[in-house]
């Protein structure tokens, strides 16, 4: 029976994992693919699947217990190393003063890094990017100014204006001698035509395919159902970006690739990213290079990955990269343990919310407990499936007192929580099984009430153009309704 394997993959901790983090099993009933964005890749997929679960009766997941460590307290890092403890603690007291009471900072913290492994950061710049457009000019800008190198991986980069524009941009770069790496997933890529890469690749671009889904291009240890789901671009090792964008002119309401007919226009894409600068780059630029040799890409030149840190800002920040080769999603267990440390709010925006019962369990105990908890989750989406899996959850967890609502008039793809208004995440993780199983995903932890007024604030604005979806109206839902409800949730596993 297939399993997790137990060994830390890139972006994990590399330390071994702690005592305190016991597995239990969670049988999963089996099921296929999902969200690929063009048909033949979920195909491709649900083949995988079948052939990997041939004669299994179920899936088994790997849970941590969520114990405390007792005695420790978090340690910082700053520009110039390690903080001390006094040093951290003043910094994380300052942090909690500006806030609402909460337990975060006194339990929660500690127990993130013990999972995760990787340190908070002080001396960082956030911004925050809404939507395609925003934050396109940014990273085109960031580009433009780039002198040494420029790390590119994302899940979907298309053949259309929005992808034109990013190949052009990499090949003038790379003509003027900044080295360009750039990963790609091979079946969010599918539809991109082969002429679109070998260009960036006649160019001197280093183009790595995650995962080919061509067995013939295939490494030994290929691995199909494993997607490469991050977005991520680095430039000279001090400026990051990362969230939920791929590169498409979905992002401007509908897109058209090179050289095929126009897609009929639809609803724009909503989404988030962040751009960071500061020590907590270099964090990112590890899980770029680990994700690169995993996928043995070829060897790369030496260039200035590592510039010294420099203090830009006074974000506490903490990089996360989750993998499958982990014995669980280190992203997925840090926002458990936020949400069962939350005492005032918890407020998720998830473009496919397709829950385990873990962490339907842990929404549902926070509403009861008496903190408010508000889900802004797609009124229509790419992915029928999924979207009725979460609507089947809809009644237990408004009987649990969740507030539910649906976002209005265009595709949600934004993946952001802020728990107490002072521990936010942005980055590229859904609430699905898929994200927590099968992909390598990629979030940015910020702390502070600063940003987390900022997210509020975005959050309030989505909020404003949501709809609520009441109890009494929800349980008087048709039998069509139901039926793709009931329909979906047995494809749950692999959507």
């Amino acid at each position: 029976m297939p399993t997790r394997n137990a060994m830390p993959g890139p972006g994990s901790a590399a330390k071994s994992w702690p005592a305190t983090l016991r597995h239990r099993f969670k049988p999963a009933r089996w099921s296929p693919p999902r969200r690929s964005r063009q048909w033949l890749a979920g195909v491709l997929l649900v083949a995988t699947g079948f052939a990997g679960c041939a004669g299994c009766t179920g899936l088994p997941i790997f849970v941590p217990d969520l114990a405390i460590p007792q005695g420790q307290s978090p340690q910082l890092q700053g520009a110039h190393g390690p903080l001390s403890a006094a040093q951290s603690q003043a910094v994380l007291s300052r942090l909690a003063a500006r806030g609402q009471p909460t337990d975060i900072f006194e339990r929660h913290l500690v127990l993130e890094e013990t999972i995760i492994g990787s340190p908070l950061t002080t001396g960082n710049q956030v911004l925050l990017l809404q939507n395609g457009p925003a934050t396109y000019r940014a990273m085109l800008a960031a580009i433009a100014s780039a002198r040494d190198h420029i790390h590119m991986e994302t899940y979907i980069l298309e053949d259309d204006e929005v992808g034109q524009q990013f190949a052009q941009a990499l090949i003038a770069k790379q003509s003027e001698g900044v080295q360009v790496n750039l990963m790609h997933d091979s079946v969010g890529c599918i539809g991109t035509s082969p002429a679109f890469f070998k260009r960036l690749t006649d160019s001197g671009v280093q183009v790595l395919e995650f995962n080919p889904v061509n067995p013939l291009a295939a490494r030994a240890d290929w691995a199909l159902n494993q997607r490469d789901h991050r977005k991520l671009l680095i430039v000279d090792g001090r400026t990051a970006f990362l969230g939920g964008i791929n590169i498409s002119s979905v992002y401007s309401g509908g897109s058209a690739r090179r050289g095929a007919p126009a897609r009929p226009a639809g609803p724009s894409w909503r989404d988030t990213d962040l751009q960071l600068s500061g020590p907590v780059v270099a964090d990112f630029q590890k899980l770029f290079l680990a994700a690169w040799a995993q996928q043995k890409g070829p060897p790369l030149a030496p260039r200035a990955w590592f510039p010294a840190a420099e203090n830009a800002g006074r974000q506490v920040v903490r990089a996360i990269g989750s993998s499958p080769e982990e014995p669980f999603s280190l992203i997925y267990v840090t926002l458990l343990s936020a949400i069962n440390s939350a005492e005032t709010s918890v407020h998720l925006t998830n473009a496919y919310f397709a829950p385990d019962p873990q962490l339907l369990a842990a929404l549902s105990a926070a509403a009861r407990r008496g903190v408010e908890v508000t889900l802004i989750l797609p009124s229509q989406t790419d992915s029928w499936l999924v979207f009725h899996v979460g609507r089947g959850y809809y009644e237990e967890l408004l009987r649990a007192g969740v507030h539910i609502f649906e976002r209005r008039d265009v595709i949600l793809h934004a993946k952001t929580a802020l728990i107490d208004g002072v521990w936010a995440t942005v980055g590229s993780t859904n609430l699905d099984w898929r994200s927590f199983l099968h992909n390598h995903e990629l979030n940015a932890v910020v702390l502070g009430a600063e940003f987390g007024g900022q997210v509020q604030a975005m959050f309030d604005r989505d909020l404003a153009a949501s709809d609520p979806v009441r109890l009494a109206a929800w349980g008087r839902r048709g039998i069509v309704l139901r039926s793709k409800e009931l329909l979906a949730r047995i494809w749950a596993y692999w959507l």
